[in-house]
């Protein structure tokens, strides 16, 4: 029978960003390192798994070799990647050949350009680059160039036509392989679409969680038609979903809701503020958590702390882009390859509303306001600006939530404290080992790194030295640790389960256990939290 005006999206059902279809992250979207991850990362990581699939299959099946460039398909499915490698070539062929005239170009002006005018070098710029691009030198006369961003998304480098993505339903037993690491290919249980990250359909499809919406209509957007139809239509039901009455929040003061990894959503009367959004989709499961079904109908404010592919998610900010008022991201160093326009790329994608702030500028909200803090470290040492911790005041209570920031001065926050007051309550991560700066940014450097270089500037978190140097430089009276991506529903995102014995687990439990010697209520948070927090009388 068929359905009618009034079905709902089912609530477990998986949204997934696809790039050439690989999973999507946020550098997947600027021209610049979409291009260098295509030929630098995707290629040879594809082209390794057809010349030797069960090195790869052996590699994944080794805890050493967990978040590395191993495609986790067991050996098979050889020659589905065989011919993936074939239309990557073809349909980002643009993509490769800018990709091509970067590496050209930086190899270009370390041979040529030695402190004299550089001139004579532009007539040498790789066509790909020309016209897209400024060389200079830094005040050390060492030279590099600038990419024109904004103009390259309106070039042939920016390709929204290798953007789509895939729906499926998903379970406490879903399986999902690390996204840097292994593309999806298709399969009985998985609609795929063409379809832009911008296509408003998207929202349509995920405002029908909470508000029934036709059937037809919505198949008609997707395209859907012939034998993936049955398959579809198990997606939805003409059952309402189960309606929260605490999705909103109208009490004293504020709640604090942690829906794992970095993300919290705080919630005031008239406001409703959520940082690095992270959201898990509801089916059955033993392990408490909130879930899509658990937010309010709008986000005002969602904060990112930095352009890490665990902090900005796109499978999760795109299903809420319909509920979000506003986007804040921190400005970049424009130009700068490395560190890509957030606000850019967002915009880009199909969010209307994108912010950008600098350290120690604030945004008024109802009851308070939210404040850009310098977020220190944590991104191997390279000159990388789009990055903010914040602090978010409700009346007379404050939370500060660093992400992984590291607390490298701490006389930044007598600075900045002097400002905003000092905050009652620490959200941190405490990754303290952190990964090399290849891993993420191995496709843009022009050589490879030397091992030691790769080894010593490390992505990580707060150290329990430094985290203990903030709890006995300030007045905080909560203190809480992020679950650092252990959460299940995040495992395909880093891929680096903890033991009792990591580092990062050791020196966390530890801090706990010194902030509570202090008198400082502290916890690690896994899952689930919901802290209220009282306006002062």
């Amino acid at each position: 029978m068929p359905f009618g005006n009034n079905v709902y999206l089912k609530p477990n059902v998986q949204f997934e960003p696809l790039f050439n279809q690989w999973y999507a992250w946020f550098l997947s979207v600027p021209p610049v390192t979409a291009s260098l991850n295509i030929a630098e990362r995707y290629l040879p990581i594809m082209k390794s798994y057809v010349a030797s699939p069960m090195m790869h299959a052996t590699a994944c099946k080794n805890p050493a070799m967990k978040g590395g460039p191993f495609i986790d398909l067991d050996g098979k499915r050889v020659d589905e990647i065989r011919d993936l490698i074939t239309v990557t070539m073809e349909h980002s062929a643009k993509l490769i050949e800018f990709a091509k005239g970067f590496k050209q170009l930086s190899s270009l002006i370390a041979k040529e350009a030695h402190g004299l005018a550089m001139d004579p070098i532009y007539p040498q710029i790789p066509d790909a680059l020309k016209g897209y691009v400024e060389l200079y030198y830094d005040l050390n006369h060492n030279p590099s160039f600038r990419v024109f961003e904004s103009m390259l998304y309106n070039s042939p480098s920016y390709e929204p036509a290798v953007q789509s993505i895939a729906l499926s339903a998903i379970d406490a037993n879903t399986r999902r392989p690390f996204i840097l690491s292994t593309p999806r290919l298709k399969d009985e249980s998985t609609i795929f679409c063409q379809m832009p990250f911008a296509s408003p359909e998207i929202d349509t499809l995920f405002h029908m969680r909470d508000a029934a919406g036709s059937y037809k209509e919505i198949a008609e957007k997707f395209g859907i038609t012939g034998d993936i139809e049955p398959l579809f239509r198990t997606f939805f039901t003409e059952d309402a979903p189960e309606q929260k009455d605490d999705r909103d929040y109208d009490g004293d003061g504020f709640r604090i809701r942690y829906y794992g990894h970095a993300c919290i959503l705080i919630q005031a009367p008239g406001v409703n503020i959520m940082l690095d959004p992270a959201v898990s989709y509801s089916y059955p499961t033993d392990l408490p958590r909130y879930t899509f079904a658990d937010l309010p109908e709008r986000i005002d404010y969602a904060l990112i702390t930095h352009s890490h592919h665990d902090h900005i998610i796109l499978e999760t900010l795109l299903q809420l882009r319909h509920r979000i008022g506003t986007i804040v991201v921190g400005r970049n160093c424009d130009g700068f390859p490395q560190d890509p326009s957030l606000q850019l790329a967002l915009r880009k994608i199909g969010f209307p509303s994108v912010i950008e702030v600098r350290d120690n500028e604030s945004i008024p909200v109802p009851g308070g306001c939210i404040t850009a803090i310098p977020f220190m470290g944590e991104h191997n040492d390279l000159a990388i600006q789009s990055k903010n911790a914040y602090s978010v005041r409700i009346g007379s209570h404050s939370v500060l939530a660093i992400a992984d920031s590291c607390n490298l001065d701490p006389t930044v926050y007598d600075h900045i404290f002097r400002q905003t007051g000092e905050p009652d309550i620490l959200f941190l991560g405490m990754e303290c080992e952190g990964a090399p700066p290849s891993w993420v940014f191995g496709p843009l450097f022009p050589k490879p790194l030397p091992r030691d270089i790769d080894n010593s500037r490390r992505a990580r978190g707060c150290n329990i030295h430094e985290a203990m140097a903030l709890v006995d430089r300030f007045r905080f009276r909560q203190v809480y640790i992020y679950a650092m991506g252990q959460e299940p529903w995040l495992n395909h995102i880093l891929d680096n389960e903890f033991s009792e014995d990591s580092p990062s687990l050791i020196q966390s439990r530890s801090f706990v256990n010194y902030c509570r010697s202090k008198g400082i209520e502290s916890e690690s948070l896994y899952a689930q939290k919901e802290i209220f927090v009282a306006s002062a009388h």
